[in-house]
């Protein structure tokens, strides 16, 4: 197989990946856009409270994440019956954990006074997360379908479905966030009802379609799925712990970052929030090509296929690195026009807003190389099932490093959210560092 195939096929892959990945980004962009103009506090609020959703989704979504090799390398073997009980354990370990952390959600308030978040934003963040908690089953398993569904090559459907999601969440959010077309005006319980609402409807369209598509029949998901399979479920838990943890370790990077920055002023909060949105939206294409790379290394891995393994880590790197370049010259040209898409302009903080959020976006340019690096990394390790060393270093390189540095920066130091930034810069630096340290030194 030539690099040119190479690379045809991890785009191939890759390219609809991303999409789905920017697509399912943009549900996040669109509540913060019409947060933005609807008012200040009520973003503020739902970026704490959408933030902290994703950190206990990002730990749940280990098991659906582990499903995308596992599928993959049954195939390269041949196993269709493992293809079936694997993605069947991902979906029970995702129901039963969205039902464990429904009280974290309940009870959200008390939690985020006590990180020394503001009493207001602080009530109304959990008006947001007691609605989109009862989502979170629903959400882990959109995310095991798309899992099964990707590393059985349907990458195509997995887009046409999240943008489907995408044009039921604005509507939702007009009608709902406003007041518009005679119902209710929720303001962030809106967003919630919204996003809730779409997890309910792409989890139908995928399992409709995994059930129904006649050239899928034949792993038979849905048969007897109410019976239970152990030695699968103990493989998904081996697997997928590992990679909810190390999401974890870098979704508790952020939003460590987030709190922090919280107790700098609310309107340096939004300003972080619109920026870390916008730096996420690039970030989606790293996963979607990351993602693509685990189906492909995970195929050769499972057929034995050494060197096709490594000219296809080698090249999803190389193109990786490229959409990384790209954004950096972006967010380094145009950081103010960026940050005033997501704000009402004849707002009075609105001025702030987009100054102090242009000083972030110019420095998220820095940390453009390592964040895509080490998602890269991490999915080239996930494809040879390599997770628990990968959990240590994220582990370290975020919580022991990254952390700690953001806030001696920000704080003892005196440079505020910049400071902030610039910790998160090195901790992804350390995490690229070592991830792709690792897995070179495992394929050789």
């Amino acid at each position: 197989m030539t690099k040119t195939t190479h690379v045809r096929e991890t785009l191939a892959l890759g390219l609809p990946l991303a999409g789905s990945s920017l697509a399912q980004m943009a549900l996040h962009v669109t509540d913060t856009v019409m947060l933005g103009w609807y008012g200040v506090l009520p973003l503020a609020a739902v970026v704490l409270g959408a933030s902290s959703f994703f950190i206990v989704f990002v730990l749940g979504s280990g098991f659906a994440k582990a499903v995308m090799p596992m599928v993959a390398a049954a195939l390269g073997r041949g196993d269709e019956a493992q293809v079936r009980r694997d993605t069947r354990m991902g979906l029970w370990l995702s129901i039963a954990y969205g039902v464990v952390v429904l009280p974290i959600f309940w009870w959200s308030g008390p939690i985020l006074l006590a990180l020394g978040q503001d009493p207001e934003v602080s009530a109304i963040a959990q008006a947001y997360m007691r609605i989109v908690g009862f989502g979170m089953a629903a959400a882990l398993c959109v995310t095991v379908l798309q899992s099964y569904l990707s590393a059985l090559g349907r990458t195509q459907v997995v887009l046409w479905v999240t943008l489907l999601a995408v044009l039921l969440n604005i509507a939702v959010n007009w009608a709902l966030i406003f007041g518009n077309w005679g119902f209710p005006e929720l303001g962030a319980r809106g967003a919630a009802v919204a996003t809730i609402s779409t997890q309910v409807l792409s989890l139908v369209v995928l399992g409709l379609y995994a059930h129904f598509l006649p050239a899928l029949r034949r792993f038979h998901l849905f048969q007897r799925f109410w019976r239970p399979d152990w030695q699968a479920m103990r493989q998904v838990w081996r697997l997928g712990v590992p990679i909810g943890l190390t999401g974890l370790a870098e979704g508790g990077l952020f939003q460590a970052s987030a709190l922090m920055m919280g107790w700098i002023g609310t309107v340096e909060l939004a300003a972080h929030g619109i920026a870390l949105e916008v730096a996420a939206l690039t970030f989606m294409l790293h996963v979607g090509l990351s993602s693509a790379a685990t189906i492909r290394v995970a195929r050769f891995d499972g057929q034995g296929a050494r060197p096709a393994l490594r000219i296809a880590a080698k090249v999803s790197v190389l193109m990786s690195l490229g959409v990384a370049l790209a954004s950096v010259v972006l967010f380094v040209s145009i950081p103010e026009l960026i940050i005033a898409l997501f704000l009402d302009l004849s707002k009075p903080e609105s001025a702030a807003i987009i100054a102090y959020g242009s000083v972030l976006l110019v420095l998220a340019a820095l940390f453009q190389l390592a964040d895509g690096m080490q998602v890269m990394a991490l999915g080239l390790l996930r494809g040879v099932q390599d997770t628990r060393v990968p959990m240590w270093l994220a582990a370290v390189s975020y919580w022991l490093i990254g952390i700690p540095c953001s806030y001696v920066l920000a704080f003892p130091m005196g440079y505020g959210g910049v400071g902030l930034w610039l910790g998160l810069v090195v901790g992804l630096v350390a995490a690229a560092a070592s991830l792709m340290w690792r897995f070179w030194r495992l394929v050789g």
